[in-house]
């Protein structure tokens, strides 16, 4: 890339019209204006990769229905893509992530990297043509004040760690959908969700939240799945208890069948000097506590935060803007080609898989304690 001051050429695998993380993902990309997306394999419906390629503004020949050409055609293009973006459920990530990879098209990828972990680990030995680099998009590690607590944390200001308890509770699921009812719910079909449910969908969130901010390595989990609604096929409320490495414990809840919670995350860390509080509905505050000392309210932008932000105190950012700061750094990386200690990896997507499958024979086996790594 010689021309480092025009946006990035972007393409996209999924994500036509109706899908809600398609859009998302495209607020992401041109929020900064570091992207402006080209082409797209948005549907494997013609007619409806056609439309939605169309209303995006992609010219006709830049629209695809079948990723592997896609791939093979923007690699040969002297203005073609040189990210893409793959938005397709969970059992369609692989696939294309490994197509443009070996195309030296660089992948950003939503997460869980896979449907299953034999997936992830064969999209891992993929040797990508030249620097093609992989991000998968946990998105909570993009908020201002979940980097400063990982930042609080690695200068030791809880001192050591000896909990963390993190939790992310919606109530969509509460009863099945009609689409659950027709069958034609993707989360809902263990063949293209994986075995996991509420577990895979917003409990990797969790589960990468706690490795992100506090640094530890999980060693082993006890798990509880449930699938509360009658008919389910995959779980839709995990309790798990957690070890980590140099004796700290941890407890994680996913639910989504929580009554009354839209989209609630929140990570609880406590030291032996302190304690970090921080909740994804209100991301402009960080509770930090110390022993002994009155609770400081930490803000975005304010006295003692990393100054990380697009807007001046007091207005918040939040879903997107989070979103955002991904594909602002990834940008960044492939325009340095310098890593970014930040950023989630194939590496934090492999992981994500075994902490499922962890939890899932947990769960099988009544809670017995289950290695992460096995």
């Amino acid at each position: 890339m010689s021309d480092f001051k025009r946006p990035l050429r972007l393409g996209m695998v999924g994500g036509g019209a109706g899908a809600f993380i398609g859009y998302v993902h495209r607020v992401a990309a041109r929020l900064d204006g570091q992207y402006e997306l080209v082409a797209g394999a948005l549907s494997s419906r013609p007619e409806v990769a056609r439309e939605s390629g169309l209303a995006l503004g992609l010219a006709e020949d830049r629209i695809y229905t079948d990723f592997k050409q896609m791939a093979e055609a923007e690699a040969a293009r002297p203005d073609g893509i040189e990210v893409v973006a793959i938005v397709t459920p969970n059992h369609m990530h692989t696939g294309p992530a490994r197509a443009f990879l070996e195309a030296g098209i660089h992948v950003i990828c939503d997460k869980p990297l896979a449907a299953t972990l034999e997936d992830a680990e064969a999209l891992a030995s993929v040797t990508p043509k030249g620097s093609a680099r992989f991000l998968l998009t946990h998105t909570y590690t993009g908020y201002p004040l979940v980097r400063l607590a990982r930042e609080m944390v690695a200068r030791g200001d809880l001192g050591k760690i000896r909990m963390v308890q993190a939790e992310y509770a919606q109530d969509w699921l509460t009863e099945a959908t009609e689409a659950e009812q027709n069958g034609t719910a993707w989360r809902a079909d263990p063949a293209k969700s994986g075995a996991g449910g509420a577990i895979a969908d917003i409990g990797t969130h969790a589960y990468n939240l706690t490795r992100f901010v506090s640094g530890l390595q999980v060693t082993s989990l006890s798990a509880d799945l449930d699938a509360f609604v009658p008919g389910r096929r995959v779980d839709d409320n995990a309790n798990i208890m957690l070890r980590f490495e140099g004796g700290a414990k941890g407890m994680l809840w996913a639910s989504q069948v929580a009554v009354g919670h839209e989209n609630s995350v929140r990570l609880r860390i406590y030291g032996d000097k302190g304690s970090l509080d921080w909740q994804q509905e209100n991301p402009n505050q960080l509770h930090f506590s110390q022993f002994g000392a009155p609770t400081q309210i930490i803000t975005r932008n304010g006295a003692g935060s990393n100054g990380i932000g697009r807007v001046p105190s007091g207005h918040p950012e939040g879903y997107l803007e989070a979103f955002a700061t991904l594909y602002q750094d990834f940008a960044g990386v492939l325009r340095s080609e310098e890593p970014a200690a930040t950023l989630p990896t194939l590496a934090d997507g492999i992981e994500g898989l075994r902490f499922i499958m962890a939890a899932i024979r947990s769960s099988e086996a009544d809670g017995r304690w289950q290695p992460i790594n096995q």
